[in-house]
């Protein structure tokens, strides 16, 4: 994957606004991807300010260093995994952090040019791992989990209504020959459902779900949004962008629970939880692509901004 590879941020202008970018401030970019909100952020806020890039893949990582390179020492790029995020900004000396960004999306270049099979659209191994040194590939899944585990992954992450049929159908095929490829895994979900009639893609929920379970894409986050307030400074904001309904849903709730005063289970006539809300809530919904955005790009119609603002 190259710079020349186009990628384009979702919701750019909305997020740089979002996170009031400043000269002299520190930000950490956990999903670098190609660099295009961290050059935003950058050229915003002047020329005092840093940036740490993180992103679990290295192929898209080197092409955020030649995105960045503009900005010489300003900008720190490390391969890893967002659910690292205290350790590496510790170690990297961007702590604390004014700003913090989540982009959950896939990039057009994953899509479109990894070797790694994250899409549907092209022949690929069956790998979907975003970090190559991980030992679990989508491969090792469909091959290896039983039918109950797979109908779960593609029921629980996925949403996929099919999820019983497909599992049973995957199981089938690999007791006649091993599932290796991207276009194996299609034609066994085309085998089930029938082939595109409009709308998206059949193998679509499939291939989410896989992703996921691969790259433990929920636990992660579950993990790194706590880990983000607490390397940011006061006033220091939080803003991620996600395109699907379980990392919305895990976005939204944790926003929610950092932001109230009380955590108790209804129904207790006091407060005794002793709560101490460590958010305070700026966009109260989420920021969606204008109609306009949805037109230039398709990819953008399922984002969602949410923002946060530290507050202790």
């Amino acid at each position: 994957m190259t710079t020349d590879d186009q990628h384009i941020p979702v919701l750019f202008q909305e997020t740089i606004e979002a996170l009031q970018p400043r000269d002299g401030a520190q930000y950490v970019d956990c999903t670098v991807g190609a660099g295009g909100h961290a050059a935003g952020l950058l050229d915003t806020a002047g020329p005092a300010a840093r940036l740490l890039g993180m992103d679990a893949d290295p192929d898209a990582l080197e092409v955020a260093r030649q995105t960045l390179a503009r900005f010489g020492d300003r900008v720190v790029l490390v391969n890893a995994n967002f659910r690292e995020l205290a350790e590496t900004a510790r170690d990297a000396g961007f702590v604390p952090a004014d700003g913090v960004l989540f982009d959950l999306g896939m990039s057009s270049m994953q899509l479109e040019r990894s070797p790694r099979g994250f899409s549907f659209q092209r022949d690929a191994p069956l790998d979907m791992r975003f970090d190559p040194r991980q030992p679990v590939t989508a491969a090792d899944i469909v091959n290896g989990a039983d039918e109950s585990e797979l109908r779960k992954i593609l029921y629980e992450y996925g949403e996929e209504r099919n999820a019983g049929r497909i599992a049973r159908a995957i199981v089938r095929r690999r007791a006649i020959r091993k599932i290796e490829t991207t276009g194996d895994l299609v034609s066994i979900v085309v085998s089930v459902v029938g082939p595109r009639r409009g709308g998206i893609n059949p193998a679509t929920r499939t291939f989410q779900a896989l992703r996921i379970a691969v790259n433990q894409e929920l636990e992660s986050l579950r993990e790194a949004l706590p880990q983000a307030v607490d390397i940011l400074a006061k006033g220091g904001r939080l803003a991620v962008i996600s395109f699907h309904s379980l990392e919305d849903r895990i976005v939204k709730e944790f926003m929610r629970r950092e932001s109230a005063e009380c955590v108790c289970p209804p129904g207790l006539p006091v407060c005794v939880c002793g709560h101490k809300p460590r958010l305070r809530l700026v966009t109260r919904k989420p920021i969606i692509p204008t109609p306009e955005e949805m037109r230039r790009n398709p990819r953008a119609r399922s984002a969602k901004l949410r923002v946060a603002e530290k507050i202790a």
